[in-house]
């Protein structure tokens, strides 16, 4: 097998290292093997048991490789596991059955929210249903007041009636959530000591450990949902570690978590919440290393799977982070308060299908055609248009290429799904495909619009890099929408999460609330609380050299506003404690800096205050170079037709990166390559890079 490398992996002790993204649609492995080469496989998600669709996959890429599934397992010494199950299990409410107990006269904390609607005078809507119903909602008699101290005793003898009631419940999670105990944890702690006693096969969670953050109701749905799929992520991590060792697999697994980082398996079955939303986590860090190839700082990536669209933000070289992560609509759906890389996502994938609502609009999405039977140029069965059909009718797809060359589409089964569809609107079936890739488009756009320009960004000044088996089909008409001038596809486009999974480092935060106004700052009080984190984040970094792991870096933050803000900015921190007027100076003026980049403002004169501060640990795994994937089959260009709007019917040249002498090329044309497939509509160009990426442009 040979294989190309723009900087090869030298460490002559390497064996492979395995990447895999688990999606709605399609399972997505990438492999670095001993010499650097990057090697990708994609097979159908298997929803019953995930680990078939992931040793399938793994398959395909040992195939490449010229190797068995168990010669590769076995030579493999890391693999890194993002999944979409947890998210999955909490949208389709398949979770375990949980109780909330709460402090006495606060058990409507999930009901309310924190009281606000997308439109307050929508009243036709029904508020969601809480998290957990009010009839598994209890009221515990305790109460810590806003020092710390002890208010009100806890009722050991309530908390016994409540845990008989548990039991004969059948309650199978809990979430203990009580005020203020962020900052004296001893009632959480006592009562965790009765339900595990009492009842020790139910999953438990206390809100001071899964997120001590100063907003009950925050806290209170982190909590619960941490419980709700505690028993089931164990479960199905478990099935995925007994399933890789039958197949030869001996290595270290890694969980890929919504910090953009990974945890060893052990640790996150702990804190299974950190997995919700963790996929999409992992293609911006693939973003963020292709896009550093063309000395980029600031891009949107997109990841345009089978069932959703995702995007998020690299800006000044970083990648944004979040404490809102919304399941659902904001405000009216369920959030999860960790940090977590800022990512939206909207149900507009390849899969996604097309129809009309009661008023005769087209519409594309949410509900998706998944992976069985999946569209209908699939040839599964599939009766109902989707966005790979469209894209089949219009000639972007070519039957013989389609998962390299492992599936033939069938474009007429396409063809035949779009006529009544085509036939209500009124269009010619093309005109009415290239609706739906339109419709699709607009969702993507606002998306992207919803992530960049309200919170301050224009994307005209970010290279858009297209990811996703789908990315390729949408990506130069979204850069027309937003006025970007560059759209970058890597070479592992159709595999951009699995890839991300090949560069991440361990990520661990740890946070704690103490509010200090700058103007009035207790140097003692929060260093005292600085000191702790550090001893928490040195007891874990110690816990992973016990494993193997020796490179640790450390970044510290505070949440700042100024007074009367309702949220914060997470603000970097210069130093690891405040020693003189100085470096609080520092911190404010850092925190300014922040707002204006985010506000386009600052005020000097206004009080900056800080209520939560977090300490973020990041233990290096080694990593490959990324590198181009294989080239030893060399594919010629070949004539086909592609319908353009305003255009019709064009002949184009039918690509591939392993055509030889394609350097640059302009459009109208359509690169063929083996998990994705890039439009190069008319005024638009593209070119190879070193690393193997086609750089699409314009103008």
């Amino acid at each position: 097998m040979h294989c190309t490398s723009s900087r090869p992996f030298r460490d002559p002790r390497a064996k492979y290292r395995i990447g895999i993204d688990t999606g709605g649609t399609f399972t997505d492995v990438v492999i670095t093997a001993p010499d650097g080469c990057l090697v990708q496989g994609k097979s159908p998600t298997t929803p019953k048991r995930v680990s078939e669709g992931v040793l399938a996959a793994i398959s395909v890429a040992a195939q490449a490789l010229g190797r068995s599934l168990g010669e590769l397992l076995a030579a493999t010494d890391l693999l890194v596991y993002g999944t979409t199950h947890a998210t999955n299990a909490i949208v389709e409410g398949k979770i375990a059955r949980t109780a909330l107990l709460v402090t006495a006269g606060h058990p409507d904390v999930l009901t309310l929210r924190e009281g606000t609607k997308a439109n307050p005078f929508d009243f036709s809507t029904e508020f969601p249903a809480p998290y957990v119903p009010r009839s598994l909602t209890f009221e515990i008699d305790e109460r810590i007041d806003a020092e710390g101290g002890v208010f009100h005793p806890l009722n050991e003898a309530q908390v016994a009636s409540v845990i008989e009631r548990l039991r004969a419940l059948g309650v199978e999670a809990i979430g203990v959530c009580f005020l203020w105990s962020m900052l004296n944890p001893a009632h959480e702690r006592r009562v965790a000591e009765l339900l595990r006693a009492a009842l020790p096969g139910v999953a438990l969670s206390l809100s001071h450990i899964v997120s001590p953050t100063i907003r009950e109701y925050r806290r209170a749905s982190t909590t619960v949902i941490d419980a709700s799929i505690k028993t089931l992520m164990q479960r199905h991590l478990g099935e995925l570690q007994q399933d890789l060792s039958g197949a030869g697999f001996r290595g270290d697994l890694f969980i890929a978590t919504s910090m953009g980082g990974v945890m060893q398996v052990e640790d996150i079955a702990e804190r299974p919440v950190l997995t919700v939303r963790s996929g999409p986590s992992m293609a911006p860090v693939a973003g963020l290393a292709y896009t550093r190839e063309l000395g980029e700082d600031n891009a949107i990536v997109c990841d345009t799977g089978g069932t959703t669209f995702e995007v998020s933000v690299v800006r000044d070289g970083r990648i944004t982070t979040t404490r809102d992560t919304w399941l659902g609509r904001r405000d009216t759906g369920h959030i999860v308060a960790v940090s977590s890389v800022d990512t939206r996502s909207i149900g507009s994938g390849g899969g996604s299908i097309a129809w009309l609502d009661a008023g005769g609009m087209l519409r594309v999405g949410p509900e998706s055609a998944g992976a069985d039977p999946g569209p209908a140029c699939y040839g599964r069965g599939g009766m109902r248009p989707t966005l790979t059909d469209a894209a089949a009718v219009l000639g972007y797809l070519r039957p013989d290429c389609f998962l390299d060359g492992r599936m033939t589409l069938d474009v007429e089964a396409a063809r035949r799904v779009l006529c009544p569809l085509a036939q209500r609107l009124g269009l010619p079936v093309e005109e009415a495909a290239q609706a739906v890739l339109s419709v699709a488009h607009h969702n993507m756009v606002t998306a992207i619009e919803d992530i960049t320009v309200r919170e301050g960004i224009d994307p005209r000044e970010s290279v858009l890099l297209a990811g996703g088996g789908a990315g390729g089909l949408a990506a130069t008409a979204i850069a027309d929408s937003l006025g970007c001038r560059r759209v970058l596809v890597p070479p592992t486009a159709g595999a951009l999460s699995a890839a991300g999974t090949q560069l991440c480092d361990i990520v661990m935060e740890f946070s704690s609330s103490r509010f200090a106004d700058l103007k009035q700052f207790d140097l003692d009080a929060v260093n005292r609380m600085l000191e702790e984190l550090e001893s928490d984040a040195q007891a874990f970094a110690e816990h992973l050299r016990k494993r193997g792991l020796t490179e640790f870096t450390f970044e510290r933050f505070a949440e700042a506003r100024y007074a009367h803000q309702v949220w914060e900015l997470e603000t970097p921190l210069a130093m690891s404690r405040f020693d003189s007027p100085e470096d609080i100076a520092r911190l404010e003026e850092a925190f300014h800096c922040v707002h204006e980049r985010v506000y386009g403002f600052f005020d000097r004169a206004q009080t900056v205050e800080c209520p939560y501060w977090k300490l973020r640990l990041r233990a290096r795994i080694r990593k490959p170079d990324l590198a181009v994937t294989p080239v030893e089959r060399h594919a010629p260009a070949r004539a086909g037709r592609a319908y353009f709007a305003g255009h019709g019917w064009v002949e184009i040249p039918i690509l591939s990166s392993h055509t030889e002498g394609v350097v640059c090329l302009a459009g109208p044309a359509i690169i063929a390559e083996p998990y994705t497939t890039i439009v190069v509509p008319p005024a638009w160009r593209a070119s190879r890079t070193t690393s193997g990426s086609f750089l699409l442009e314009t103008g």
